[in-house]
């Protein structure tokens, strides 16, 4: 039983089946792909966790908070650019792993990416909320008191949580379910109206650059790190820096924790590897640029905005916007949050774009119920059914659960998927040394345990309830592994298959 649990997918196997039937359109090119990148990227992170980051963790310091992030995604991206040239089918991370780790480390990460995914599409869908309502605030409209925000949030000064006086964040909800049909109808669409949104956010960001600029007051940027440069914690107890009165680290590292969520969505490329049109070299290529392009972008706003407004006055919910109104500038706050709304918009349609992808290759693989989570529109060819249950969950949880919640929980289920991909590059390199790999990753193994290691340094960077819900989730996920996925998986069933034929008594001769 044990040997079946690590039991693994052979390389051949998951190429052979890039050739099978009910497989997805190929459709995307490497500046599509790219801009799918960019427009996971560059949304919600710089938009809206920014003020959180700042103001609640790193002050000024953020900057470098967003540099110690972009180095670790560096090593990420390279592994996941290897996996996904070599094996360039749906799934990202967990069909890696399930090549590499073997079938329960498979279910792992396929798990751990579903949180990852989906939550980072709740709290997308709550950032847009957020500043749609600040949009229309232009003109004298407001959403009614009790459907602007999740009914209850987390005081970071107390460590408590307490009631908003809302019942739900209703916008929320209508952004998630517009998505879904977007979603639905099919992947050139879907690319097509991504294309367009991430054209405008990054005139948007170019604006805040250039004009904001204009507006910087060196003095803001004083003291630099106001809560230290430290910020490390390993299971809730600080080793290096300062805590806050509710017992969460703070400081540089505790911010690059945070705000890690801002680069969450080139990994989402690799699980498109089966629609791009030449794999093998748009997606490390379009993995790469995106992340390079937005690292730039991140830390030039960044720098901006805390030189324009002290970092203690920074709007938690819409901290660019807000920056220009603080500084005299009524209109520009109108532009970007204009911008933001549609660069947080392509954010969340990257985010559900990819959740069902990975429950397609887990269903495909008999770990999920195949008649659902493998079912492709026999018009439109995507995983449909799949597609319409994530848009109903992400519209819950964007309702009724709050952004600092949402947004760490992701960060740690991120950071882990991101560990297990370097390990399995490790892995990989041993075990199928002669494999084709289109793309190498560069100074293996120095550049893969970097990766983990700087993984680790920013997992262990984050609160300690964000470990205890990642243990609970990971814990519900096995459950499902032993009670289904194990006896129902396509390698048991080949396994099953061949001790039957060996068990068949030998013809007589």
């Amino acid at each position: 039983m044990i040997k079946d649990l690590f039991a693994k997918k052979p390389l051949k196997l998951l190429l052979e089946e890039m050739e099978g039937e009910n497989r997805l359109k190929r459709a995307l090119g490497p500046i599509g792909l790219t801009a799918l990148g960019i427009g996971a990227i560059i949304g919600t992170g710089i938009f809206v966790l920014t003020g959180v980051a700042a103001h609640d963790k790193a002050g000024p310091a953020l900057i470098l908070s967003f540099i110690v992030s972009g180095v670790t995604c560096v090593f990420a991206a390279l592994c996941y650019a290897e996996f996904a040239a070599m094996v360039p089918v749906t799934g990202s991370a967990y069909t890696y792993a399930y090549a590499t780790l073997g079938e329960l480390f498979a279910w792992i990460i396929g798990w751990d990416l579903i949180l990852e995914y989906t939550v980072a599409a709740a709290t997308v869908a709550h950032g847009w909320s957020h500043y749609f309502q600040d949009l229309i605030s232009s003109f004298g409209l407001h959403i009614p008191y009790i459907l602007r925000d999740a009914p209850f949030d987390f005081n970071p000064a107390t460590g408590h949580l307490f009631a908003t006086g809302t019942v739900m964040d209703f916008p929320a909800i209508v952004i998630a379910l517009i998505m879904t049909y977007i979603l639905v109808v099919g992947i050139e669409e879907s690319a097509t109206v991504n294309a367009v949104i991430v054209a405008v956010k990054l005139l948007i960001v170019l604006f805040v650059i250039v004009v904001g600029a204009f507006y910087i007051h060196p003095q803001n940027w004083h003291p630099f790190a106001p809560f230290g440069y430290g910020g490390l914690s390993f299971f809730g107890k600080t080793i290096y820096g300062r805590t806050s009165p509710g017992g969460d680290p703070l400081g540089m590292l505790a911010g690059a924790a945070v705000i890690f969520f801002a680069y969450i969505g080139f990994d989402s490329l690799s699980a498109y590897s089966e629609e791009a049109k030449n794999p093998q070299r748009d997606v490390p290529i379009s993995i790469i640029a995106s992340l390079i392009i937005c690292t730039v972008l991140y830390i030039a706003v960044t720098a901006v905005i805390t030189g324009m407004v002290p970092y203690n006055k920074i709007n938690i919910d819409a901290p660019i916007s807000h920056a220009f109104l603080q500084v005299g500038l009524p209109w520009a706050q109108f532009l970007v949050s204009f911008g933001a709304l549609a660069g947080i918009t392509s954010v969340l349609l990257v985010m559900m774009l990819s959740q069902p992808r990975i429950f397609l290759a887990m269903a495909r693989d008999g770990l999920m119920p195949p008649k659902f989570f493998a079912a492709i529109h026999e018009r439109f060819k995507t995983p449909w059914k799949s597609t319409i249950l994530t848009g109903i969950v992400v519209a819950l949880l964007g309702a009724f659960i709050p952004l600092r919640i949402l947004a760490e929980l992701v960060n740690i289920g991120t950071l882990l998927a991101f560990v297990m991909v370097c390990a399995a590059v490790l892995i990989m390199r041993k075990t199928n040394p002669d494999a084709e790999r289109p793309f190498r990753c560069p100074m293996v193994p120095l550049f893969p345990i970097l990766g983990i290691a700087f993984c680790l340094l920013l997992m262990f960077s984050l609160p300690v309830e964000n470990w205890i819900r990642l243990i609970v989730w990971l814990l519900i996920g096995l459950a499902i592994y032993f009670f289904y996925g194990r006896h129902h998986s396509i390698m048991a069933q080949h396994r099953r298959k061949l001790a039957q034929e060996q068990q068949k008594p030998a013809p007589v001769a």
